[in-house]
């Protein structure tokens, strides 16, 4: 089996790249997986300006992505449903109700303006073959706008994971006009579902964020949820408040859903509760509030690579920067070519070249003629001439000649270098060009896409704090049995599933616990309250131990272990006679046990003396005399 084992290796690694590079994770460059790029390529090759089934479309798509319709298809709704590139016609589902879209048959799709104007150009795209070599694809888009920004990804692949959170489109763009300017930046998500969202933690796309719902108290009785946070739907949203109040969590008796364009989600409140203790609750204990961890993991020079947000932006900005420049020197390319052809038609006629070919025999003597008569003009040429100039100049027609306008053609000649003028300005102010570019894209298409979801702060909600006290524990004085299980009530307490519950007996062992559900206890309860552990309990204790001498301590309760018995006297058969808030400094007094001729009966002693020790220290003996009874003074 030795043998397999380097065969296995390196079939994982190519299968983990693969995964890596060309199905999960997106491209700095273009901000497309391939099965997004495979999508956009194909739409603008099947362009013609009308709509075209999806199922089209997606077969067109399976010539160059080798998994299936099913991942093309799901991957193109979710493309549509972004609204930046793909136009929509027919039911595409709803991302905040989570419908889903029709069958691939019966909706259409056409490539919007936005898409053909910063998306495309066969000119500047370097390709590959596809899978089975029949076709070629591209390698990357030449995207002039920060796709993998605008759209979000999520992807998961072998040993690494992509989450990346849409932005809004005109930010992104003002952002890297912002950078041409040399300006720092701060850029935050924005999603289509609107809602809340807390920026504190998002680290430039490396920490998290948190996005609440819009939630408005129509009156004291009723809230209406207007908007869902990113990553749910109305369906999941509603799931999380039906199980939230199953539980007991929130006090909801209805919940009514009239959601269409617009969310609008009713919850009318239970008797005795009310909007603002309700709320936050929600925030709590359901989807209202969610929070989003992302991972800013793209492909940069075929290798994953985890960046921030500005890094993103300023890699776009100097491929822009790059597109803008090839866009501009392909230009003056063709303009060159322009004004070269009509210089030398200009030559040619104007200067009766054509009458020299009368004599020629034979194409090479046709050549020959043309390059000897035009030879005298080479001062005048854009550039040398070639083969290729000399056929296009045979094959001038009759017509062309006899109709050859001077002035017009002059004039042709003048708005190309006038052309090519202005070319090479934009050339030469590069970084002012790229900036009234990204200008006409916001002044264009920049409209529809206003922010959404609004940037706020929120304050932490503590399940502990909004919690209902409604776990009911109750103490039976005949059976010792404690709980929520017990039925006698001759101590009750309500508290939350988050609270702990401080009970000390009077044998002087004491436990914290979590609301349980039947304990017995080893003796009469003297104390039982609700147990804070960050700031503990304090307390003046007095008791007795088996020999009846009396010992007293103030003590601080707050370190424990859940459920553990602890005790407050040392050894057993004590009792204590006294527990009072550590607060009331007060005398007792004591009573002895009588003995012969003991002349003294009664002392006392000042409880104010006491100073702060550990529950388990034995105390300070408040007489030497073993005692019969103690109490307090007036």
């Amino acid at each position: 089996m030795a043998f397999l084992e380097p065969v296995m290796q390196q079939n994982f690694l190519e299968y983990a790249s693969y995964v890596v590079v060309d199905r999960a994770i997106p491209d700095i460059r273009d901000g497309c997986k391939p099965v997004q790029r495979r999508i956009l390529h194909t739409m603008f090759r099947l362009d013609d300006g009308k709509f075209n089934k999806v199922a089209n479309i997606i077969g067109d798509t399976m010539k160059l992505h080798p998994h299936g319709d099913a991942s093309i298809g799901a991957a193109l709704v979710v493309l549509a449903n972004k609204r930046y590139f793909i136009e929509r016609q027919g039911n595409y589902g709803s991302v905040i109700t989570g419908h889903q879209a029709a069958a691939a048959r019966y909706i259409e799709a056409r490539l919007t303006k936005l898409a053909k104007a910063t998306l495309f150009n066969p000119e500047l795209t370097e390709t590959i073959p596809s899978y089975d070599g029949r076709r070629d694809e591209p390698v990357a888009l030449p995207a002039k706008v920060p796709v993998s920004l605008m759209l979000g990804a999520e992807g998961i692949a072998v040993g690494m994971a992509t989450k990346i959170l849409p932005h809004n489109f005109v930010e992104l763009l003002q952002a890297e006009i912002a950078i041409l300017n040399g300006e720092d930046i701060e850029v935050y998500p924005d999603f289509e579902q609107g809602g809340l969202i807390d920026v504190s933690e998002y680290d430039r796309g490396r920490g998290k964020v948190k996005v609440r719902a819009r939630l408005e108290a129509l009156s004291e009785k009723k809230i209406v949820i207007r908007e869902v946070p990113f990553g749910t739907s109305t369906e999941s949203l509603i799931a999380s408040i039906e199980a939230a109040a199953q539980k007991g969590k929130v006090k909801i008796s209805s919940i009514d859903d009239f959601t269409t364009e617009d969310v609008e989600i009713e919850l009318t409140l239970t008797r005795g509760t009310y909007a603002e203790e309700v709320i936050p609750q929600l925030f709590a204990y359901t989807d209202c509030e969610v929070s989003i961890s992302t991972n800013l993991l793209v492909i940069c020079d075929g290798h994953p690579r985890v960046c921030t947000v500005n890094e993103v932006l300023a890699e776009h900005v100097a491929s822009l920067r790059g597109i803008i420049k090839r866009e501009l020197e392909l230009e003056l390319g063709k303009l060159e070519d322009k004004r070269h052809w009509l210089t030398l038609e200009q030559i040619f006629i104007e200067n009766r070249v054509y009458k020299r070919l009368e004599g020629a025999a034979t194409e090479n003597a046709l050549s020959q003629e043309v390059y000897d008569g035009m030879a005298p003009f080479a001062d005048s040429f854009v550039r040398p001439l070639t083969d290729e100039d000399v056929k296009r100049l045979l094959e001038l027609k009759i017509r062309r000649i006899s109709a050859f306008d001077k002035k017009k053609n002059r004039g042709d000649i003048a708005a190309i270098v006038r052309a090519e003028k202005h070319a090479r300005g934009k050339l030469r102010a590069l970084t002012k060009t790229t900036i009234a570019a990204i200008e006409g894209f916001i002044e264009d298409f920049g409209e529809p896409f206003a922010r959404r979801t609004e940037i706020v702060s929120f304050e932490e909600v503590s399940k502990r704090e909004v919690a209902r006290q409604d776990i009911k524990l109750n103490y039976d004085k005949e059976t010792g049995f404690f709980g929520t299980a017990v039925r006698q009530k001759d101590i009750q307490l309500c508290v939350s599933e988050y609270d702990f519950v401080l009970v000390i007996c009077r044998d002087g062992s004491y436990r914290i616990m979590p609301p349980v559900e039947k304990v017995l206890l080893s003796a009469p309860v003297l104390h039982c309250d609700v147990f804070d552990p960050e700031k503990g309990a304090f307390f003046t204790v007095a008791y007795r131990d088996k020999e009846k001498y009396a010992f007293a301590k103030k003590i601080h309760i707050h370190k424990f272990i859940r459920n553990r018995v602890y005790n407050l006297i040392k050894g057993d058969g004590g009792r204590i006679d006294l527990l009072l808030d550590v607060a009331e400094q007060r005398g007792v007094e004591l009573k002895y046990v009588p003995i012969k001729r003991q002349r003294v009966g009664h002392g006392s002693f000042d409880l104010s003396a006491l100073r702060l020790m550990s529950p388990s220290a034995k105390g300070l003996k408040m007489s030497p005399k073993r005692v019969s009874k103690m109490k307090l003074l007036r």
